[in-house]
């Protein structure tokens, strides 16, 4: 597709290129613009699996295109069903905010297992094993998330945190702010069980 692309393995983008709410008009002699009517565009969702609107929660099945709306404020992003999403903070840096409250989307549909990796942001001390994992396991059957024991560490590290773990769906929010519902879990770095 020369329209769209995998962002890592849970992200499909659908940039919209085309000019849908400014056109050139040689009679007027410069660039008119309607922003009332929103425009839709296509995307193709890939078979093999179901995808979420980023915006809506709305699932929708793989394997055929559809006529999304584009208003000037969106564009077209899609996740993979059995997909684990950490969301924290809007930042400008790794450090200008606490991430202690992460916000964990588990997208149903499938198992899926995401790696949540953190180390001490300003230096190679890494590559010494000098670092932190902890691992997000979803069972789709049961739904359930095990949240692993952490491994490693670093100076620094956050040794408590809480995880706001979100089923998506239709009535969760939009997908750029903090979604509804959930659960919170008080994570203190050994192995936890939440039931969705």
């Amino acid at each position: 597709m020369d329209t769209e692309y995998m962002f890592g393995r849970s992200f499909l983008v659908r940039p919209v290129t085309d000019s849908l709410y400014t056109w050139q008009d040689k009679k007027q002699n410069g660039y008119q613009k309607n922003m009332r009517k929103i425009e839709k565009t296509d995307v193709y969702l890939p078979k093999g699996s179901n995808w979420f609107d980023f915006w809506t929660g709305a699932k929708l099945a793989g394997g055929q295109t559809i006529q999304r709306e584009v208003p000037i404020d969106i564009m077209p992003v899609y996740v993979r069903a059995g997909s684990i999403i950490p969301w924290g903070p809007a930042v400008q840096y790794a450090t200008e905010k606490s991430w202690d409250d992460l916000e964990i989307r588990v997208y149903p549909g499938a198992n899926a297992t995401f790696i949540l990796y953190e180390d001490e942001n300003d230096n190679y001390n890494y590559e010494k094993g000098v670092y932190s994992t902890i691992t997000f396991r979803w069972d789709d059957s049961n739904r359930t998330l095990h949240i692993s024991d952490r491994e490693g560490g670093y100076p620094g590290m956050l040794e408590k945190r809480k995880f706001k773990v979100v089923l998506v769906n239709q009535r969760s929010g939009e997908g750029d702010k903090p979604l509804k519902g959930g659960k919170m879990v008080n994570y203190t770095g050994t192995a936890i069980e939440v039931k969705l």
